[in-house]
């Protein structure tokens, strides 16, 4: 009886616990604020100023190293790119151990090693630590640099330079570096072909032996390792590591914000989207007192898909894929807020409008209390997830270390995250966001977005993808007397060799090595043709065989990607049907084609030929000076998003009397590949069977 009139006692209280719990009837009381213990890394500092911070962690059988060199910010002057440079040729042997053996010994060893031009990285199991830290070590104090890694590396970067002449994001970083912190200025300078032809093999050695140094450097080790054993090892490995003589740094000024909010406009004749970032120079290091609401204030405008910029640009305009913001840090003056969206072409001027209005509106309206909550939650969230990983830790007291903070700055963390009210959001936001001293980057093809940027009311400068200021592009070039869109056509013709020369050519045969940005391999195609209108193309990269197929026998066609074959849709057929010969331009007519206007590619001058085939309209551009087609835009639209195709047409060369282009370039939306031609064939080596 006694156990049942216990066990009723216990029923009873956890009913009355329970109901006590589901008591929606009052709101739940927040649970005490989490206590922040933070693990003090050991520490220590060899004789030639390597400071070490050491946190054990016993968990799991690994180790990683960590070292930063914390130079002030480096300028490069006329041989920007050396640092990059020399980034690529680090942890590629040593003095005694050749490039191969050491990256094999590595890869035996399931470990990591990784350099930067001031920086390296470590990890491998616990077991195989010491020796990691040792070829770490030797790698980092007797690298193996050599005139053959150097031409590789140099060559790689001027490949990576050519690459990315076209890229509109890339573009609106540098313009936006450089306007904000000024070309001569560490932040704000950037590599070009110049630059980097300036740099000789001894000039990355001389940067290696002044900055690559332990003067101002920190290793941070963390995980499976004793404090005893591994500060032995780091004295014998990294104690023979002498100091440079001269590591002395001048860090020139930042230039000032704008003087008034302007639009930074580089005009992109191949952007099927504008890049528009509104930005201005802040001065604010973690050690300030406005850190942590700056935190808070950056979130709810333009943190993630809550914020401000995001719900308005997104979701309710429908004007971009996503709307962000940020704010750095420097101790040196160097650090940026700036909000960013990636926009279609028509809404340019729109969202520029709108991004405006959203800062001055965190400016000038409190915040509502659940966007201030949402914000606080977030990085509460964050803050204790972190403290589960040790390497947190470790970048922790780094931190602490490099930026001069306070002890407590992390155990006070959420404590000065959660004191943020609606008046520190509102402050912080008029300190650091300058919508009235802001430039408003904005890279775009002009000819379709400039009218209406013009019509914001906010003065626009001009500036090319290197920003230097130019004057405003013009578009709309005076056709010369006489000039009409037959005549263009004609001296097309008769440039690449003459029309009859063209009539008698019935199939054309091109191998191509195709490059596609971002990609780590490079395909090889084949492009077949036969008129009037089949096509073959089939794409190989060596080691996985056919990678592509493309095929159209003039009724009908598919293409075959990783054993799945799409077959072409009505509206593809169609399309290819309205298609003759192998030469567009032998069967145009006056009836479907009309000469535009003159545009601007790479500073030469271009006849726009606007051309009709059935429902479909596209562009040819011809060279004012040698005739030659240098340019088609193609736009077709799917799910109701419209994107565009560029190609470009460039090294023309001689084929049996007829001028062909040997390099196409071609963009659609994202994606950029080119395809250089190796060989082309007409009238050989086709069969109706290539097109099956």
């Amino acid at each position: 009886m006694k156990s049942n009139i216990s066990l009723l006692i216990i029923i009873v209280l956890m009913s009355f616990g329970a109901h006590a719990q589901l008591d929606r009837s009052k709101q739940p009381q927040p649970g005490p604020m989490p206590q922040i213990a933070i693990e003090v890394p050991g520490e220590f500092e060899l004789k030639n100023g390597l400071k070490v911070l050491v946190v054990e962690n016993n968990k799991l059988p690994r180790v990683s190293y960590s070292l930063t060199i914390d130079n002030k910010p480096i300028r490069e002057g006329k041989k920007a790119g050396v640092s990059t440079i020399l980034s690529g040729m680090l942890g590629n042997g040593t003095t005694t151990i050749p490039k191969d053996d050491f990256n094999e010994e590595v890869d035996f060893l399931g470990a990591n090693i990784n350099f930067g031009s001031q920086s390296a990285f470590a990890r491998s199991l616990s077991k195989y630590s010491e020796r990691i830290l040792e070829l770490m070590a030797d790698a980092s104090i007797n690298p193996l640099l050599t005139q053959e890694e150097f031409d590789k590396q140099k060559e790689q970067l001027l490949e990576g330079l050519k690459v990315n002449e076209k890229s509109v994001a890339t573009i609106a970083g540098r313009v936006g570096s450089a306007l904000s912190y000024g070309v001569n200025h560490p932040s704000g300078e950037f590599a070009t072909e110049e630059t980097v032809n300036n740099i000789s093999f001894g000039d990355v050695v001389a940067f290696y032996e002044k900055h690559f140094n332990p003067n101002n450097a920190y290793l941070v080790i963390v995980g499976d390792v004793d404090y005893r054993k591994v500060k032995k090892q780091v004295e014998q490995y990294f104690g023979v590591w002498e100091k440079s003589i001269d590591v002395t740094t001048t860090v020139p000024e930042v230039s000032a914000n704008a003087q008034y909010t302007q639009i930074n406009f580089v005009d992109m004749p191949n952007a099927v989207q504008s890049d528009v970032r509104l930005t201005n120079n802040v001065d604010l290091e973690m050690k300030d007192d406005n850190y942590h609401a700056a935190l808070i204030t950056n979130f709810i405008l333009g943190g993630g898909s809550s914020g401000y910029l995001y719900q308005n640009l997104r979701e309710d305009k429908g004007y971009t894929y996503g709307a962000y913001s940020r704010i750095g840090t420097s101790r040196y003056g160097d650090s940026r807020f700036s909000a960013t969206a990636q926009v279609r072409n028509e809404v340019t001027d729109s969202s520029i409008v709108e991004m405006i209005k959203e800062i001055k509106r965190i400016r000038t309206e409190p915040v509502a209390a659940k966007n201030l909550k949402l914000a606080k939650m977030k990085y509460v969230g964050n803050f204790v997830m972190g403290l589960e990983n040790p390497q947190t830790v470790a970048n922790y007291a780094l931190n602490i270390k490099r930026y001069d903070l306070p002890k407590n700055f992390y155990t006070t963390y959420l404590q000065k995250i959660n004191a943020v009210t609606p008046d520190d959001v509102m402050r912080v936001a008029n300190s650091y966001f300058k919508t009235e001293n802001a430039r408003v980057i904005v890279v775009g093809k002009g000819s379709e977005v400039l009218e209406n940027l013009e019509k914001t009311g906010i003065p626009i400068k001009y500036y090319d993808t290197y920003a230097k200021q130019t004057e405003k592009p013009v578009y709309a070039k005076p056709i010369p007397e006489g000039v009409t869109a037959e005549t263009v056509i004609g001296n097309y013709l008769k440039a690449v060799g003459g029309k009859a020369k063209l009539e008698g050519i019935n199939t054309v045969l091109t191998n191509a090595d195709v490059t596609i940005e971002g990609m780590p391999f490079s395909p090889k195609a084949t492009i077949k043709a036969m008129a009037p209108n089949k096509e073959s193309m089939e794409m190989v990269i060596e080691g996985m065989g056919t990678v592509m197929k493309q095929k159209f026998d003039g009724s009908a066609g598919y293409t075959e990607q990783q054993g799945q074959r799409i077959p072409m849709t009505e509206d593809q057929v169609s399309s290819k049907q309205e298609e003759k010969g192998l030469f567009t331009e032998i069967y145009l007519m006056a009836s479907n084609m009309s000469l535009e206007s003159i545009a601007t590619f790479n500073g030469k001058d271009a006849y726009k030929v606007k051309v009709t085939m059935g429902d479909d309209e596209s562009y040819r551009y011809y060279d004012t000076e040698t005739g030659y087609l240098v340019r088609t835009e193609a736009t077709q639209e799917a799910n109701g998003q419209k994107s565009t195709t560029t190609v470009e047409f460039s090294d023309y060369k001689d084929v049996n009397g007829v001028m062909m282009p040997h390099t196409q370039k071609i963009t659609m939306g994202p994606q950029v590949f080119t395809l250089k031609s190796t060989t082309v064939k007409f009238n050989e080596g086709v069969t109706e069977a290539d097109f099956n």
